[in-house]
């Protein structure tokens, strides 16, 4: 029986060794000889450890390294010494288990044995998990190559966790993986620590290599961690076999997306999708036969309209809705929905036969998605940018555009060239705005000075800080809720030392337009069209569109109007671009050279400031906690790692 074994694995070993000969690569085991460096490194005794099957490719001699093929499978005849004893291991294990532990060396997390190969060869073959050895780590050279970066955040979290099976490839995502199972980064895990995690990946692993995930371009351990993102480690520590393997069926199209990188996740749709020659009766449900007699629309808000000016903007939106579709839609809207309850509204309003759902605020992302995949005939869309996932859709508008406008106002009416930016959080977008305000003043003001303030940082009084700047314009909120007694929005003139005040012109965002299409998508049968991208699609519309665009004041100089105007036109036609030719950020460094221009996903993703900015860009922890939800989702600093 054990010579049997022997020679099926020999048959294994041998197409191995013949398929690599074939494609030129090396047929035997690596060697760690052939992969360390010249320089001297130091080590490490790790002990008794068990060490993962498939972390193991070579031998720690090249010596050694003859007798096997590389997936570790013998190639020597069943007529040799060496047959006789691998086919005694074989039979040693299937009695009572091989337990003497092997000796091996781990460098850049592979393993290399220097004693007990044909020990791992069998085990190798019976598919076992582990094997007991004796491990030596040796250190490489601290460089900024990326695999030496991602190895030593790996050495890290061993420190602290003692597990070796798991293996990322990008920076950052042992952290994300701890701060998903709710530890801190330096906490020990407790002995239960352990087993529990060792349970919860295994029973995710097995669901997903059933589904296939070893086709898909993404290890195992990629896909648990967004696994964990979608569901929460302690939902998932209770979770049976059953339901981890249903929501990982439910969840593939998350595991499919992870194969692109960044910058191939998303699609950016910049305009609406061209309409079908069809009517609003040709539409139909996802995964339904029947034609809906009518669409129900859910808006779902953090805050009420009468205290957040974000949201009286969307509720003037869903308004808009229901004026424009009388006869074909219905609207509902939730109010005060936190973190905490977002989940049972989302089941509200899919209980109360809502078959579209917005939901108004990045901060309901994530509730969002796992909401889109347990319930797939509802379509459910986030207010936020650039989120990477492929059962919801974003949805942003390019307000950038009107800002560029909204400077070149406040450069042309500030006489002592100090304008006031006031903004909230610095996240994907926003810093393109404020680029674009400053770029727009320094069009018409080259002297221009943009000094920015953020107003959600902890102990920061704006009042003060405009009193201490006294500049001539300044740029606060876009729009004021109705009850709001300061009518000082948009760009304003002030009086130097205090004096009187006006408004000039004020940017909008109509999102009521901005619905109005995305339900025209719908009624035309796209977003089935939409479908056909593999890729996360986000709505991310412009002054084309309609859905931005800038009102003046009457006591704005005709000129000035004027000039607004044709702005406008250049940008509602395409002949114009705000981020287009030599452009420098703060220090003289140059972000773009002349006749180029910044991409999309540059725009949205820009972490820097214009020359002409005064100001910088704080720290997550300088900022209040009420903030902190909406930086962690989409904060700049946050996609930076």
């Amino acid at each position: 029986m054990a010579l049997k074994d022997y020679n099926k694995a020999f048959r294994y070993g041998k197409k191995e060794y013949e398929s690599r000969l074939l494609a030129g690569r090396k047929p035997t085991l690596e060697s760690l000889d052939e992969v360390l460096p010249d320089e001297a490194l130091s080590t490490e005794s790790l002990g008794l450890v068990q060490i993962p099957i498939d972390q193991i490719v070579g031998t720690r001699y090249s010596g050694r390294s003859s007798a096997f093929a590389s997936n570790f499978m013998p190639i020597l005849e069943s007529n040799t010494e060496f047959a006789i004893k691998w086919a005694k291991l074989s039979t040693s294990h299937e009695k009572e288990g091989i337990h003497e532990p092997i000796k091996a060396w781990e460098y850049m997390n592979k393993f290399y044995v220097e004693e007990g190969n044909k020990r791992v060869s069998v085990m190798k073959f019976f598919g076992a998990i582990s094997i007991p050895g004796t491990v030596t780590r040796i250190l490489p050279k601290k460089t900024n190559d990326k695999n030496v970066k991602v190895y030593y955040e790996f050495v890290n979290f061993y420190r602290v966790s003692k597990v070796n099976y798991i293996t990322f490839s990008e920076e950052g995502q042992y952290a994300q993986l701890i701060k998903e199972m709710g530890k801190h980064p330096d906490e020990y895990w407790t002995d239960d620590d352990r087993l529990i995690f060792s349970s919860v990946y295994a029973r995710f692993t097995a669901a997903f290599h059933a589904q296939g995930g070893q086709e898909l371009e993404v290890s195992s351990a990629e896909a648990f961690l967004s696994f964990l993102h979608l569901y929460c480690y302690k939902r998932v520590e209770e979770m049976s076999v059953e339901e981890i393997n249903e929501l990982v069926k439910k969840a593939w199209e998350e595991f499919v997306l992870l194969q692109y990188n960044d910058e191939e996740k998303v699609e950016l749709k910049m305009t609406p999708t061209e309409d079908k020659p069809s009517l609003f009766e040709k539409w139909l449900p996802l995964g339904g036969n029947k034609e809906p007699s009518h669409l129900k629309v859910g808006f779902i808000y953090a805050k009420t309209p009468h205290s957040s000016a974000w949201t009286y903007g969307h509720e003037l939106g869903r308004r808009h809705l229901e004026q424009t579709f009388p006869n074909e839609v219905t609207t509902v809207s939730y109010e005060n929905v936190t973190e905490k309850n977002i989940a049972s509204a989302m089941e509200e309003a899919i209980h109360a036969g809502c078959n579209i759902i917005f939901t108004t605020t990045p901060t309901f992302a994530q509730e969002s998605l796992r909401a889109a995949i347990t319930h797939p005939e509802v379509r459910i869309l986030n207010c936020s940018l650039n989120t990477t996932h492929r059962y919801i859709r974003t949805y942003y508008t390019r307000m950038h555009e009107a800002k560029f406008l909204m400077g070149a106002i406040a450069g042309e009416m500030a006489e002592n060239d100090k304008i006031v930016y006031i903004a909230d959080y610095p996240i994907l977008g926003t810093i393109a705005q404020i680029n674009a305000f400053a770029l727009g003043a320094q069009m018409t003001n080259p002297r221009a000075k943009v000094y920015l303030e953020w107003s959600t940082l902890k102990d920061q009084d704006i009042e003060k800080r405009i009193d201490e700047i006294d500049p001539n314009c300044i740029s606060g909120k876009d729009i004021i809720v109705p009850d709001d007694n300061n009518h000082f929005y948009g760009v304003y003139h002030r009086e130097s030392g205090g004096g009187e005040q006006k408004n000039l012109a004020m940017p909008l965002c109509h999102w009521g337009k901005f619905y109005e299409e995305l339900i025209r998508t719908i009624m035309a049968g796209n977003w089935e069209q939409d479908n056909d991208v593999e890729k996360a699609i986000n709505y991310w519309w412009g002054m084309p569109t309609g859905v931005v665009d800038v009102i003046c004041s009457k006591k704005l100089p005709a000129g000035t109007v004027r000039l607004v105007n044709v702005l406008k036109h250049n940008y509602k036609t395409g002949q114009f671009h705000t981020f287009t030719d030599q452009m420098y950020a703060q220090g003289h460094v140059l972000k773009e050279k002349k006749g180029e221009t910044l991409s999309p996903e540059e725009v949205i993703e820009m972490d820097w400031l214009a020359e002409n900015i005064i100001g910088r860009i704080p720290k997550i922890e300088e900022f209040q906690e009420q903030a902190k939800p909406v930086l962690t989702q989409q904060g700049i600093e946050t996609r930076k790692g």
